[in-house]
């Protein structure tokens, strides 16, 4: 099914206006993002150092980052706080983490072809907020579902340890595929553009997936046609297309779904602009262009409902309260997408 979804998406972006350039061939992912299995490792470093100055500072310091599962190795590596709100003391006293290899990993190793990743972290000490970071790892799992363009996400067990090697904490995270490697996996390629937008430039099949898929976790902290002032489009998004020189047909990838009503974080806040109250609160925050394709996104997601729970439910430490707390959460979304008079009705009416 994976392979005939590709297939389609490439058809349709070669169909897009100047969609007479080939379309990439896909290649298979790197081992790190090819299987479903959790892995196990330490960090050893000044990860307490990198977390107490992680509001001000995002200095990469080096460190070490020793696998024990599903094999041993060791690698050099640079370590540096990243994210916006995730770095904010009052919202989390450990912050998300880049991992830059220093030295290019060999063949055999789990990280071959890897430079840099993200690893979600897990935020707050105590130990049932992990429970937000596996709902956080459920979204992106969710959406593999729905797309093949979505990024993929590889569970972990993470031992923090100090530069002498003794324990610091243990806690559940996560790496998210890099950019790149998810363009080539799909036969696309990850573009930067500076500034915003039009909302005509995007692929109109992907952008009411985007949109729809944001509105059923309950996400407001997005944007597909522009990012935060001074950087590329778009905030918590990346923008894919068939070749660099493509400025139409392109497909908008989303990420960050911390902020989510369905994550349901304890610092989440809904942009003050928004006239709603709780992250839990869902707005449509779509375009109006792309109506008719989201009434066909509608029903892909209705076909795919099944799909979705069960990607939920298989993930590894997911308490059984957080899976029916997600689970009613979708049922919301579920009733507001019942039928094409409901998308309609409920979802449309907000569209942009």
């Amino acid at each position: 099914m994976g392979a005939r979804l590709v297939l389609a998406l490439g058809m349709a972006l070669a169909a897009q206006p100047g969609g007479a350039q080939p379309v990439k061939a896909p290649k298979p992912p790197p081992r790190l993002f090819a299987s479903e299995q959790p892995i196990r490792f330490a960090l050893r470093g000044p990860v307490q150092a990198i977390a107490s100055s992680a509001a001000s500072s995002t200095t990469a310091r080096p460190a070490r980052l020793i696998l024990s599962s599903p094999a041993a190795e060791e690698l050099p590596v640079m370590l540096s706080a990243r994210g916006i709100a995730r770095r904010q003391r009052e919202n989390c006293d450990f912050p998300p983490l880049r991992v830059e290899f220093t030295a290019k990993p060999p063949a055999a190793s789990l990280f071959e072809r890897q430079k840099k990743l993200k690893l979600v972290a897990h935020c707050r000490s105590n130990p049932g907020f992990q429970q937000h970071i596996l709902l956080e790892y459920a979204a992106y799992k969710m959406l593999n579902v729905l797309s093949p363009t979505g990024f993929r996400v590889r569970l972990a067990t993470v031992d923090y340890q100090n530069d002498a090697g003794r324990p610091v904490i243990t806690r559940i995270g996560f790496f998210i595929e890099d950019p790149d490697d998810a363009g080539k996996r799909v036969g696309l390629e990850q573009i930067e553009l500076m500034g915003g937008i039009n909302p005509a430039q995007l692929d109109p099949v992907g952008a009411a997936r985007t949109a729809l898929f944001q509105y059923m976790v309950g996400n407001l902290d997005w944007s597909m046609r522009a990012g935060p002032a001074g950087q590329s489009c778009c905030h918590n998004a990346k923008l894919f297309a068939r070749n660099a020189n493509a400025r139409s047909g392109l497909v908008p990838v989303a990420y960050d779904f911390d902020y989510t009503g369905f994550v349901d974080a304890p610092y989440a806040l809904p942009p003050e602009k928004l006239k709603v109250s709780s992250v839990r609160d869902r707005q449509y925050r779509g375009y109006c262009m792309h109506n008719a394709q989201v009434l066909a996104a509608a029903a892909e997601f209705r076909a795919k409902r099944g799909e979705m729970l069960a990607a939920m439910n298989a993930v590894p430490l997911l308490e059984e309260r957080s899976k029916r707390k997600g689970a009613a959460f979708l049922d919301g979304f579920y009733r507001d997408i019942a039928t094409d008079e409901d998308v309609r009705r409920r979802v449309l009416k907000d569209c942009n």
